[in-house]
């Protein structure tokens, strides 16, 4: 096996199909539930769950009509030994090995007609959802951390002083004395009129500062339990990746996850650590999961039921 395999956890999964045969073609291959889309649900009728609708992919290269939908989506062919099919906030993506036809490609789309649309519509709420949390980044903002919530406060003192940022725990709200429901506050060295992007760069680096310090914590947590060892580890910044591992030790992680709670980090991580035993998604990679955390599968689900508002 070559020392530069690598196995990820997506944000969000896509159906594996494997071309033998034509049915072959039609069985995708995916987990029992996922981070975005979880099991699969009950078969609806296409044209119930998009009547006359239309998605188009920016990076589209082939279109298929597939019931009353039109899709437009991104093909690629690669060296791989399957069809995939992966839903994005962008759309459907399609990738199949040279050798399979196009016509085989188009009957696996067909067959999976339903699956793919339902994945549409939910992928559209959800990109819904996300834009109405946006973040604006303004004095006082607050983003979810480990779970909970940070709230941003502008210092310029602290500028003087060559600080550029203090965490703290507030017990009560400062102007009423009440308890706060805002227990973590972020106080940066930046002047009152900071600009969006100077607030959003500080905060990301403070984030990215801790996620850091505790993906090792965790890591040197599990890898014992799982009797690995992981040679480093890497952040990533990935808009469609959890995280990754390589079969040389490397460990690549999302910043991001430090929004989730920190069991849901956890089961990242042990994610991630048991691919340096088992280098696939077979059952005996998810026993090694369980093997450390037998409750993975609720922690896994909060991937998808706890969007994280866009980073922009």
């Amino acid at each position: 096996m070559s020392r530069f395999l690598q196995l990820v956890l997506d944000m969000f999964d896509g159906g594996t199909v494997k071309p033998a045969s034509p049915k072959s073609l039609l069985q995708p291959t995916l987990p029992k539930s996922s981070p975005w889309h979880g099991p699969q649900q009950p078969a609806e009728t296409l044209g119930h769950v998009l009547p006359k609708a239309q998605y188009t992919h920016p990076r589209a290269t082939r279109r298929i009509q597939l019931g009353t939908t039109d899709v437009a989506y991104a093909f690629r062919r690669g060296k791989r030994r399957t069809i995939g099919m992966a839903i994005g906030p962008d759309g459907l993506e399609v990738s199949a090995p040279r050798w399979v036809t196009l016509g085989d490609v188009e009957s696996a789309l067909h067959e999976k007609a339903d699956w793919i649309a339902r994945k549409l519509v939910e992928m559209q709420e959800r990109q819904q959802q996300l834009g109405a949390a946006r973040i604006v980044w303004v004095d006082g903002v607050v983003v979810p951390y480990l779970g909970e919530q940070l709230k941003v406060v502008l210092d310029s003192t602290r500028t003087l002083k060559k600080e550029s940022a203090q965490f703290e725990v507030a017990q009560q709200d400062a102007a009423t004395q009440a308890p706060s429901p805002l227990c973590h506050i972020l106080r940066l060295g930046l002047p009152l009129n900071a600009e969006p992007q100077q607030i959003r760069d500080a905060v990301q680096a403070w984030l990215m500062r801790q996620a850091k310090a505790l993906f090792v914590e965790r890591l040197d947590h599990f890898a014992p339990q799982l009797g690995v060892q992981w040679q480093r580890v890497s952040l990533s910044s990935a808009a469609t990746r959890w995280g990754s591992a390589s079969a040389n030790g490397a460990i690549r992680l999302n910043w991001r996850l430090v929004h989730h709670k920190r069991e849901v980090i956890d089961y990242v991580v042990a994610h991630e650590l048991s691919h340096l035993r088992v280098m696939d998604h077979s059952p005996r990679f998810w026993d090694t999961v369980q093997s450390v955390m037998p409750d993975y599968a609720q922690r896994r689900r909060v991937l998808k039921d706890e969007p994280l508002p866009p980073w922009s």
